[in-house]
């Protein structure tokens, strides 16, 4: 027996909802529950084959959804697209922290030029819509305390952090001036079925995934430092418990995951034991890397169980089983 969402599933039914990043692989997984939910969902996505937007990621919902090929950054196809939207799921963003080292105009671009210019359509064209944004833990940098929480210094260590923390605060400008209703929620660790598994630009996870479903070795750098990680599912109930709660209107909360943190090292071997193929090898951190890398990190999520009643609700180990079992089907839709 499924437990109740926590949230009331009639704030969505019937309800128009944009999805930015919305061929990727949360908006995806989101569009699917909101389809469920009945909302009316739009699509956007530049599918640039550099992100995660894919196709395939909403095969058999296709007739149940619109799907918008445009980007961000292109000012006029905003304004037009807010309209008339009760919901905007603000997930369309640059998640590499290398990419965003070896090319930052683009990181600037499309994770704060362009987040400015979405929510100046929506003061324009669309005052009353809800926005949730999707943040991340990279905000916070190097953590001086743990579990870090939302009072924690914001320190980032690269570029892709700046900037997805001045998108961050464009959001809640708005919100506290202009009254547009807008939350964010810092993610971790995002994994599960869609998520990007060619390369590590989006997660270390998903290329782990792919070379144990492929029968091959992967590397772990350094394996000692924590994480915790968090379910697309239990992510998405997040977002939609974030889009229909006012308490969270102006607030950045974070989003953790089910059984506390973990070691890499120990996250290497559930994945090698619920796939029953593959092996990891311990590495050093290249240089590159280790120059922005945080060390342990894991979540206080302590004002989001409160102000919502979210809680993660999948293990670790349930979720990379049913991750693993999903790639084993549909792998070469994602190489």
């Amino acid at each position: 027996m499924s437990l109740a969402p926590p949230y009331d599933s009639a704030a969505f039914a019937g309800a128009r909802a944009l999805v930015t990043g919305g061929l990727g692989f949360i908006g995806s997984n989101l569009a699917r529950r909101l389809v469920d939910l009945g909302a009316e969902v739009v699509l956007m996505d530049n599918l640039d084959p550099r992100y995660g937007g894919n196709r395939f990621n909403v095969a058999g919902i296709e007739d149940r959804v619109t799907i918008n090929v445009s980007d961000v950054r292109d000012d006029q196809s905003m304004f037009h697209l807010v309209r008339g939207h009760d919901y905007l799921f603000n997930l369309a963003g640059q998640t590499s922290h290398m990419d965003s080292m070896q090319d930052p105009y683009t990181d600037l671009e499309i994770n704060v030029r362009a987040q400015l210019s979405i929510l100046e359509s929506c003061r324009k064209q669309n005052p009353g819509i809800k926005i949730v944004f999707a943040g991340t833990r990279q905000v916070y940098g190097k953590p001086e305390y743990l579990p870090v929480d939302e009072r924690h210094l914001l320190r980032p260590t690269d570029v892709n952090g700046i900037n997805k923390m001045a998108g961050e605060w464009y959001h809640i400008l708005y919100n506290n001036v202009y009254g547009i209703r807008a939350c964010i929620l810092r993610l971790t660790n995002t994994y599960g079925p869609r998520m990007r598994v060619k390369d590590s630009r989006q997660t270390f996870l998903g290329i782990w995934v792919r070379n144990v479903v492929e029968g091959r070795t992967f590397e772990v750098w350094g394996g000692e430092q924590l994480r915790d990680f968090t379910y697309v599912d239990d992510c998405v109930e997040a977002l939609l418990a974030a889009a229909a709660g006012s308490a969270v209107d102006g607030l950045a909360l974070n989003v953790g995951g089910a059984n506390g943190p973990h070691q890499l090292q120990e996250v290497a071997e559930l994945v090698v034991s619920v796939s029953g193929t593959g092996d990891y090898e311990l590495k050093d951190f290249p240089a590159d890397r280790a120059k922005i890398d945080i060390g342990d990190y894991y979540a206080d999520d302590g004002l989001i169980r409160t102000a919502l009643g979210w809680e993660p609700r999948v293990s670790l180990a349930e979720g990379l089983r049913r991750t693993v079992s999903f790639y084993r089907r549909h792998l070469a839709e994602y190489v």
